[in-house]
């Protein structure tokens, strides 16, 4: 019975430290992923004289991911200017993104530019849409946010966090 209790304590230590390296070894793996990704694309974009919309954006989304939001901006200002983007989805896509960027830098103006530039392109672009409502209300401009969030929450009912915000809004242009 004296050696039971050391014995639990340590099956219970090697159970702790078992699942703490599954994580570890797991987000070791993830983020070495992210990075040779990276890497290819950088090399990709270094040997091409003029590179592919879909690179450009590939590489400022994990940049954007990455949280590397200048270096984001700039790989994804070159989709757009890349001959291959087109109009639509794709545009609509590295617009968004773009806004995104903007947005982690608190430059709400040119954000809300490039989200209505990507709902020009996709009008029903609820992803957008959402991200246009919060840089309106990070602009403390609540009767625009309040707007997108209810133009979300008519194209995407089940949209908690546009429903959330909205009644938010709602309850704070009550109070004032």
């Amino acid at each position: 019975m004296t050696d039971a209790l050391p014995l639990s304590y340590l099956a219970l230590l090697v159970v702790l430290l078992g699942g703490a390296s599954f994580f570890v070894v797991r987000q070791v793996l993830r983020t070495r992923r992210t990075e040779l990704a990276m890497a290819e694309l950088q090399n990709k974009l270094l040997q091409e004289k003029k590179g592919q919309a879909r690179d450009y954006y590939e590489l400022g989304s994990i940049m954007i991911s990455k949280k590397l939001y200048v270096q984001a901006i700039k790989q994804l200002e070159k989709a757009l200017k890349a001959d291959d983007l087109g109009d639509g989805e794709p545009a609509a896509l590295v617009h968004n993104a773009l806004g995104y960027g903007y947005a982690a830098q608190e430059q709400f103006d040119l954000a809300i530019r490039h989200y209505k530039e990507a709902l020009k392109q996709v009008p029903e672009y609820v992803v957008a849409l959402n991200n246009l409502a919060l840089a309106y209300e990070r602009k403390q401009l609540m009767a625009q946010a309040l707007a997108a969030y209810d133009q979300v929450l008519s194209l995407d009912p089940t949209n908690k966090a546009a429903g959330k915000r909205a009644e938010f809004l709602r309850k704070l242009t009550v109070v004032s």
